[in-house]
Formats: C-alpha cells, sequence, structure tokens
C-alpha cells in the first residue's frame, strides 16, 4: 500500500514516513502541491496526506487537480481548524481533516479506516461475481458480458481490457500501464495497440461506450 504525503515541512513528513513504515506502508514525498500534481500524473497511490498551505501550489488547488487524474483517497492537514476550511474540503472531495499539531498514531489509525472503507466499496461493488453498471453486466465468473440483457461475444483480450478497467474504474489510466496489465510486461507492443482494443471494445459495449472516456495525452478510464 502506496501514501503520497504532501508538506512543504520535511520535519513533519519525516514523523509521518516512520509511523507509516513501521506499520508496512510505501511512502512517497512531495514539497508542494504542484510536485505531488506532477507524481500523481505517473504514479497511483492508496492514499495522499495533503497539507493546505504551501508555496507554488496549495494543498486544496492540488487535490482540485489530482482528482481529474485519479480518484485517490486524501487526508488534508492544516494549522488552522476553521469550519470553513473543513467544509471546502469535503466539498474537494477529501475524506478526511487533520488540524495540526496532530498525533502520529491518530493520523495513521485515520489512514487505516479510510483504506479499510475503501477495500470493502471495491467488494461491494461486486455482488455473485458480477459488475453491473447500469444495463452493462460483466460476469467474472462465466467471462460474459451483457448490454440491455443481450450477451456480447467479445475476444479475449477485449474481456480482459474491459475488466482491467472496471477494476480500476474513475481511475486514469496510460496506455503503457494498460500495455504492461493486460498483455504482460513481455509484450513489445505500441500505443496502437490498445487503441484499437478500445475501438473494438466500444463497438461491443454499444451504447456504453461512453462510459470509457478518453484522457487526452494519456490514455483512458472507466467512468461510472
Amino acid at each position: 500500500m502506496r501514501i503520497l504525503v504532501v508538506d512543504d515541512e520535511e520535519k513533519i513528513r519525516n514523523v509521518i514516513r516512520e509511523y507509516a513504515e513501521f506499520e508496512g506502508y510505501e511512502i512517497k514525498e512531495a514539497n508542494d502541491g504542484m510536485e505531488a500534481v506532477n507524481i500523481c500524473k505517473m504514479e497511483d497511490f492508496d492514499i495522499i496526506i495533503m497539507d493546505i498551505m504551501m508555496p507554488k501550489l496549495d494543498g486544496f488547488s492540488a487535490i482540485k487537480e489530482i482528482k481529474k487524474i485519479n480518484n485517490i483517497p486524501v487526508i488534508m492537514l492544516s494549522a488552522r481548524g476553521e469550519e470553513y476550511d473543513k467544509l471546502f474540503g469535503f466539498e474537494i472531495g477529501i475524506d478526511d481533516y487533520v488540524v495540526k499539531p496532530f498525533s502520529p498514531k491518530e493520523l495513521m489509525a485515520r489512514v487505516n479506516a479510510i483504506i479499510k472503507r475503501g477495500k470493502k466499496s471495491k467488494e461491494d461493488d461486486i455482488k455473485d461475481g458480477r459488475y453491473e453498471f447500469d444495463g452493462l453486466i460483466i460476469d467474472t465468473l462465466a467471462r460474459n458480458v451483457y448490454v440491455d440483457g443481450e450477451k456480447k461475444e467479445l475476444t479475449p483480450k477485449e474481456y480482459e481490457l474491459l475488466q482491467y478497467l472496471i477494476v480500476n474504474k474513475n481511475i486514469a489510466l496510460s496506455r503503457e500501464k494498460i500495455l504492461n496489465e493486460v498483455w504482460g510486461y513481455d509484450f513489445y507492443g505500441e500505443d496502437r495497440t490498445v487503441d484499437t482494443h478500445v475501438k473494438m471494445l466500444r463497438n461491443s459495449i454499444g451504447k456504453y461506450r461512453d462510459k470509457i472516456i478518453t484522457v487526452r495525452g494519456m490514455g483512458y478510464k472507466f467512468e461510472e
């Protein structure tokens, strides 16, 4: 499990790192919001711990940009405890708000609770081995796909691509990452391979094709 810690105070980053690594987490650090956004364009994380007041790009602005890339859970840190800050944070999609100075043990308890909740949410998405999105149903046990009750014949790679996109729904995935995960690290393909299969897959799922969003300059994501 990976955590991105974003704070312009090295001392705070070090404290969080110490406690998080003790609990088995892998930590990546960023000094400011701009650096955090750039990191999130290249890497995936299970949760972000983000300070508000930082140079270059404040925490609120950074979270707005990151949410466009990947819907990662966020705990916001702040030296201020004003209700406005908390409400604004929740409005832009943060999961929790911690006021400095904070207890590292309490912070980690909140991290664990959010990640546990996220796991349960993913499990709840699968009912008897089925993913359901309106009239689009994916039966993972039988490897069947249904569009408004009609069974669709997908090629094995189309099915694997669709399942991978759905398992990682609302996450922007690069073409390279899709190639590695669906075709395997030993597949020496090109970006066009992904584009071609996405086009085929969109045709196969008909009116639900719009759920597969093109992320300009990057790749694709399955959006609920």
